[in-house]
């Protein structure tokens, strides 16, 4: 088994300072909400104060703690009361080094929703991050939570809690705090497609499982597989009837479009060719998008 890399105090305490202001800023919590915490050891973790804005944290307001509870160092400050969850998290997956807790606006109308984004039509977030599970509501603070997110921790990368927020794990605090980050805009794109287009293209089992292997390939082993449509309906280009690429399309009566059975780049190329007086498709396609846009 490999060793593990811990980092140090500082670092842990500094990475720290700056997930917080990243959250605040990017609006993912408000007032003193959400928390923030890094492992530097097996069993010992650094983790933000009760009643903090986490957009302005100081190194001595931050609480050093063990999994078992006991304090290590503090200064004025307790550790927030949500820090269970972390701890938790900590305890179901040993390979966590970080944890992150956040209200970010649309993936907490999700949670209030008791939706999970688990739809399969975004390839960076079923690769980064997979699918995401809404977990029943409990208490803030209180032992119910710990226990409902206790079952994702090992196969999930993040979850939603109930009428609450986002929770979001990984092999570092960075990596936590990107997962969180991408909650927020895949919650964003599933609310476009689903309730304002009201159209999305689900990709193919085929698909998915392609990207399930770029997943595998990056070491990322937890995630779940969102349910995926039995064929294709992504794999033809739309174009706007009016375009000049539509026009050219009339000419040579075709638009060439990509398809599964062809190799090496994918694409097909079309020679230039010239008709019986020397002018080249080109030429007549030139001609023939300008005709259309001055008759517009």
């Amino acid at each position: 088994m490999a060793s593990i890399h811990f980092p140090t105090d500082h670092e842990a305490k500094q990475t720290i300072l700056e997930v917080g202001r990243r959250m605040y800023t990017k609006n993912f919590v408000a007032a003193n909400d959400g928390n923030i915490s890094c492992k530097v050891d097996h069993d010992i973790i650094w983790t933000t104060p009760t009643g903090v804005s986490k957009g302005f944290m100081s190194e001595d307001m931050l609480v050093k703690m063990r999994l078992d509870g006991t304090i290590l160092s503090a200064g004025s400050l307790k550790p927030s009361s949500e820090v269970k969850m972390h701890i938790r998290v900590y305890k179901e997956n040993p390979e966590v080094m970080g944890v992150t807790h956040a209200h970010p606006p649309i993936c907490t109308s999700f949670a209030i929703a008791g939706i999970g984004l688990d739809r399969a039509i975004y390839p960076e977030a079923l690769v980064n991050l997979g699918t995401v599970p809404c977990v029943h509501y409990e208490t803030p603070g209180s032992q119910g939570i710990p226990d409902s997110i206790a079952p994702y921790c090992k196969d999930y990368n993040a979850v939603l809690l109930g009428n609450h927020g986002a929770l979001s794990w990984g092999k570092s605090l960075i990596e936590a705090f990107y997962r969180l980050e991408s909650m927020e805009h895949y919650a964003m794109v599933l609310m476009y497609t689903g309730n304002i287009i009201g159209k999305a293209n689900v990709l193919s089992c085929e698909q998915v499982q392609e990207l399930l292997d770029i997943r595998k390939s990056l070491g990322i082993h937890a995630g779940g597989v969102p349910p995926c449509a039995a064929k294709p309906t992504n794999l033809k280009d739309v174009v706007a009837p009016h375009s000049a690429i539509a026009a050219a399309a009339e000419v040579r009566k075709e638009l060439k479009t990509y398809s599964p059975g062809e190799k090496a780049c994918g694409c097909v190329a079309s020679p230039v060719s010239e008709n019986e007086n020397g002018v080249s498709d080109i030429e007549l396609i030139t001609q023939a998008v300008l005709k259309r846009l001055k008759d517009m």
